[in-house]
């Protein structure tokens, strides 16, 4: 067996490549991570993680003897017959996934010897774009490269689950030998391979995510009804989830989603569709309700506080979802902004968050504590499901501040609890 045979390549070490590599090596495999980002890897290689991501700091010690970070792209090359891509693929401004990290990437590669290599995308890609990677691996005559997609499922906060436990792994080849190499990286997992041609893979990422999306959306218009009308979406959810066919998963009912995958795959989708001649008028909608749902919570507290010219607005939580310190497309981050512009004050609380938010929100005043950030307030929202967050110091929190209004941006809490200590309690489709 050669050298390369024995060891994994994963290009750009952020959320998805750091947690791919790092699960690999939990498997037995060596694995080179390579970044161009040397502070990172500096920091890697004493045992700095960059994200925040439950369980994964002490994965990495665990494997570290099995991992080597780099900056050398030759040295993923030289060392590695199968290579992951895992770099950013943002979205632009029209919606489209910005492919510039992955085309550098290919335009960087060494120059290769005639051993071949496997080209595996873990990065979240368009439809139609292994076939235009194909076709500009062959125009560069980079050698013997196979091309497989593998896209990646992993929610934050439960990243290392999903990777050891997933619902299943998603291989998309032309030949179907690259496949099987890549298929073989998982053997000691215990899940159904689904394997397909490269284009049905990518969509079955999209498709995904955007379906999953699709139910957000879907039961927080019902929650909107559900206020009209007198009833309670949270009980709504659990009727309609009792239905094996519909399930309850992704039926809570909120202030939208947010993230690094949702928005930008949504809107890519939606995007690729425009681009083909069709016009997918439900995710229309879905990105639409996404949006006005965080305009629902400025209202409510419009409804108790009237203009909320220089009233204190306290935000509890500000990461997109609890046990990730993520802030892309986080809701916190559109209602601080909305809530600034109509003249508010700001202060935010998030048990993780906190040092990553200084750019992200900016206007905000970020707080040590739930006691600091609802001091002096006229009222707070809850926006992120921290655990920490279910048991609130209500009472404590009814003293400082200016008015005792709490609105519960996702049913979290026990609006009779929150009652009984003097609040006035708004969730969403109660």
């Amino acid at each position: 067996m050669t050298r390369k045979e024995r060891r994994v390549g994963i290009i750009g070490i952020g959320y998805v490549g750091l947690v791919t590599g790092t699960c690999l090596a939990e498997l037995g495999h060596s694995v080179v991570c390579m970044d161009i980002d040397a502070e990172k890897i500096a920091a890697l290689r004493e045992g700095e993680i960059p994200i925040y991501e439950p369980g994964l700091p002490e994965l990495l010690k665990q494997n570290r003897e099995r991992m080597i970070f780099t900056t050398s792209l030759e040295e993923v090359f030289d060392n590695c017959e199968i290579v992951f891509i895992a770099v950013d693929t943002p979205p632009t401004f029209t919606g489209d996934a910005d492919l510039s990290r992955v085309f550098q990437v290919i335009s960087s590669l060494p120059g290769l010897s005639s051993d071949s290599h496997i080209l595996v995308m873990k990065s979240t890609v368009p439809v139609g774009t292994g076939t235009k990677i194909s076709s500009e691996l062959a125009r560069q005559e980079a050698g013997s490269i196979d091309y497989v997609s593998n896209p990646e499922f992993l929610r934050e906060g439960t990243a290392i689950d999903d990777f050891m436990n997933p619902d299943r792994i998603v291989i998309g080849s032309r030949n179907a030998g690259a496949g099987d190499k890549v298929a073989a990286l998982y053997g000691k997992i215990d899940a159904p391979i689904l394997k397909t041609n490269i284009p049905t893979a990518e969509m079955i990422k999209y498709a995904s995510n955007a379906f999953l999306a699709t139910k957000i959306s879907f039961i927080n218009e019902i929650a909107n009804v559900c206020e009209e009308i007198g009833a309670d979406v949270s009980v709504v959810a659990n009727g309609m989830g009792l239905d094996q066919r519909i399930g309850h998963h992704f039926l809570n009912a909120g202030i939208g989603f947010g993230g690094s995958c949702f928005p930008k795959d949504v809107a890519a989708l939606k995007q690729i569709a425009g681009n083909s001649g069709y016009h997918f008028q439900l995710l229309t909608a879905v990105i639409e309700v996404n949006e006005l749902q965080k305009r629902r919570v400025v209202n409510k507290l419009k409804k108790h506080l009237g203009s909320l010219t220089d009233k204190t607005i306290a935000l509890l939580g500000l990461a997109f979802k609890p046990d990730t310190n993520d802030l892309r497309e986080a809701s916190s981050i559109v209602l601080a902004s909305r809530l600034l512009a109509d003249g508010a004050y700001v202060k935010a609380y998030d048990p993780v968050a906190i040092p990553y938010a200084a750019k992200a929100v900016r206007g905000v005043l970020l707080c040590d504590d739930i006691l600091a950030a609802v001091e002096g307030s006229d009222a707070a929202v809850l926006v992120t499901e921290w655990a920490e967050f279910a048991e609130l110091p209500l009472e404590q929190m009814k003293k400082l501040m200016n008015h005792p209004l709490i609105i519960d941006g996702r049913n979290f809490l026990d609006p009779q609890q929150v009652r009984d200590a003097g609040f006035t309690y708004e969730g969403i489709g109660r």
